[in-house]
This record gives C-alpha cells, sequence and structure tokens, in this order.
C-alpha cells in the first residue's frame, strides 16, 4: 500500500504541474511531459487508484482518482481552447480547417518522416530543406530553432517540419550564429541571409519566392518576429511565434539570476549588457519595437504556465499589433508551459498544427 500511496503522490505531483508554474528547482521538461502525456499519465493514476481501493486503501485510492482528474486537464482544455482558436483565426479572415483537438488523434503514432536534404549557404551556414509534398511549386516556411541564443540547432523538434511537407509546404530549418560568440544582430542577419538564399534557389528547390513564412521558437521566435517586422519584405506574408520573448526589457526585468535558463546571463551575453548599458540594442532587438501597420500577419501561441519566457512578452506583442491594425491571432494554453508542441497529436500539439494549418492557408493559401 506504500508503493500505492507514493506513486498516487507522485502522479498527483505531475497533475499539479498542469496547473500552477513548475517551481525553479524542478525541471521544467518535467511539466511539459505532464502536459504533453497527462492522458497517458491519468491512466496510471485511475490503475493505481482501483488497485488501492480493492486491497482496502480508500484514502489512497481518491488521492489516485484526484491525480487522474488533475492529469485530464490539458484534454479537457484542449477542445475548449481550440474553440476559442478558432473564433481569433476567423477574426483575422482564415479559411476553415478541420478539428482543433479529437481523442483519437491522442492515440496516433508520428508523423511520417519526410527526408530532408542538407544544403550549405554561402556563409557556411547550413539549411535542412524538406520538399512539399505532391507539389513542385510551394510556398516555403523558415523555421528558426530555440536554445536560449547559445545553444540548440535546426534539428530541433523536426516532427513539425514533416507535418507542414506532407500539409504542402517546404521548409528550410535554418541555422544561425549563437551567443556568447557572435552577439545581436548577427543572428538577424543570418535568417536574413537564409531568406535570401531561398530566393536565389527558389527554382531547384520547388519554392514560391514570393510565398515565405517565418517561424520561430522560443528565442527564435525572437529573432523571426524581429526579422519579419524590420525586413519590410512583401515576400514574408506572415510569422509565427512560440512561445517567444517579444519585449526583452521585459525579459530581463522578469528573469532572475538564479532562475531555469539563467535568463540575465543569457541576455547580457546575447545582447552585450544590461537594459541600462546598451538600452538601444534592447530595443533593437525586440520585435514589439517594430511593430508598423504594414508588419505581417502574426500568429502567436504560448502557455499561460511558462516560467521560461513569461507569457507577458506575447500579450504585449499582441496589444501592439491590435493598436496597429496589424492581422494577428493569439492562442493561449492555461496549462501549457514551454515547448507545448512537442508531441504533435498531443494536446498542444493538436490545438498548435491546427492554428498554423489555418494561418498558413490564410496568408500563403
Amino acid at each position: 500500500m506504500w508503493g500505492l500511496f507514493l506513486l498516487a503522490v507522485g502522479l498527483m505531483g505531475l497533475g499539479l504541474l498542469t496547473w500552477v508554474h513548475v517551481p525553479n528547482r524542478v525541471p521544467w521538461r518535467i511539466a511539459v511531459g505532464a502536459g504533453v502525456y497527462g492522458h497517458v499519465l491519468a491512466l496510471a493514476a485511475v490503475t493505481t487508484g482501483c488497485a488501492a481501493w480493492w486491497m482496502g486503501g480508500k484514502v489512497v485510492a481518491v488521492v489516485g482518482f484526484v491525480a487522474a482528474a488533475m492529469l485530464l486537464r490539458p484534454v479537457i482544455s484542449a477542445r475548449r481552447i481550440g474553440e476559442r482558436a478558432r473564433e481569433a483565426l476567423d477574426a483575422m479572415g482564415a479559411p476553415e480547417g478541420g478539428a482543433a483537438f479529437t481523442w483519437g488523434r491522442l492515440w496516433s503514432g508520428k508523423v511520417e518522416a519526410v527526408e530532408g536534404e542538407v544544403w550549405r549557404m554561402e556563409n557556411g551556414l547550413e539549411v535542412d530543406f524538406y520538399r512539399a509534398a505532391g507539389r513542385e511549386v510551394a510556398p516555403c516556411v523558415l523555421v528558426v530553432h530555440g536554445g536560449g541564443w547559445d545553444g540548440g540547432d535546426r534539428k530541433q523538434l523536426p516532427e513539425m517540419n514533416h507535418w507542414l511537407a506532407h500539409h504542402g509546404y517546404a521548409v528550410a530549418a535554418v541555422s544561425y550564429r549563437l551567443a556568447p560568440e557572435h552577439r545581436w544582430p548577427a543572428q538577424r542577419e543570418d535568417v536574413r541571409g537564409a531568406i535570401a538564399w531561398v530566393k536565389a534557389n527558389a527554382v531547384e528547390l520547388g519554392v514560391d519566392a514570393t510565398r515565405l513564412v517565418l517561424l520561430g521558437r522560443s528565442a527564435g521566435g525572437q529573432i523571426a518576429l524581429n526579422v519579419a517586422y524590420t525586413a519590410k519584405d512583401p515576400a514574408v506574408r506572415g510569422v509565427v511565434g512560440l512561445y517567444a520573448p517579444a519585449d526583452l526589457f521585459l525579459g530581463y526585468e522578469s528573469g532572475r539570476e538564479d532562475d531555469a535558463l539563467q535568463s540575465r546571463r543569457l541576455l547580457r551575453q546575447y545582447l552585450g549588457g544590461t537594459p541600462e548599458e546598451v538600452p538601444e540594442v534592447y530595443a533593437e532587438a525586440s520585435a514589439t519595437t517594430h511593430v508598423r501597420g504594414d508588419s505581417p500577419p502574426t500568429l502567436l501561441l504560448h502557455g499561460k504556465l511558462d516560467t521560461l519566457v513569461w507569457e507577458r512578452h506575447t500579450a504585449r506583442l499582441a496589444e501592439k499589433l491590435k493598436a496597429e491594425g496589424v492581422p494577428h491571432a493569439v492562442v493561449w494554453l492555461p496549462w501549457a508551459t514551454h515547448a507545448f508542441e512537442y508531441e504533435l497529436n498531443g494536446p498542444g500539439g493538436q490545438v498548435t498544427t491546427y492554428a498554423l494549418g489555418r494561418f498558413l492557408r490564410r496568408v500563403v493559401g
């Protein structure tokens, strides 16, 4: 019975991570797992509760059943959030899509992999390119990886690249130089160079060079949003930011030296100092600085429980977009922390692909 009790309490602790911010001492990836695989863990909690009840441990059984209910929050919320996403995308004129969330898809397998091609650009940086399935000429999504500006690479979370390719979009997963060896704006220059490379090789790649979209996660979201808003390039038809730090003044103010990412240290090495020392660099790197009425349509997704990038970043950017009249949609996931789309068939992944699919049809067809 003690073993069942400890298991039930452990599962309840995981369930709690879909309701409250993960404590700084707990690795944030555990919270990702609770949000992505909560429905699987809930089955374990129900089994634990039933076993305890059968053995006469009713208190332990109740703990198990409560843990199951807590772990089911993501899948129960996903249907409601899907409806809100539908309304936001309707408001920006996005074409209709399928269901934002289905229970059956939770148990589906991985997206079938699409073989990528490795290309080297003139500046020596590499690109993983995925051709659109069934199309000779296709719009292209340039994917900018996360990693705190000093880590990560273009191989990150490739399942989204496969999903995009299967849905008729070419994908260029791009590389950029990393801090602290390379400070901003080197990263912006690299992504702009990737856009120029796609255009220059459009015929060989099977890409429509007039229909490009930038998609960035986390630190890559900051870069993608900044590039989209500063390039003034009509070929960039839209930009997608997943849990992106859009206001780097806010990032420093809200960060701590001992938080999960040591975010203040990351920003100092990325931008060359504190906001007091180099305010012009913080302003130049922040997407919120560059929003104008002619900025490209924007899709933003953020978890309300994100402890790595505070959800206020997306809220501030959304306020700017609304004030300037830029077409945009914001999707909030109340149970989610960072990297909620890790598993595309999970609750966060389903909402993300639904919103992304509709947004891409809106901006590039």
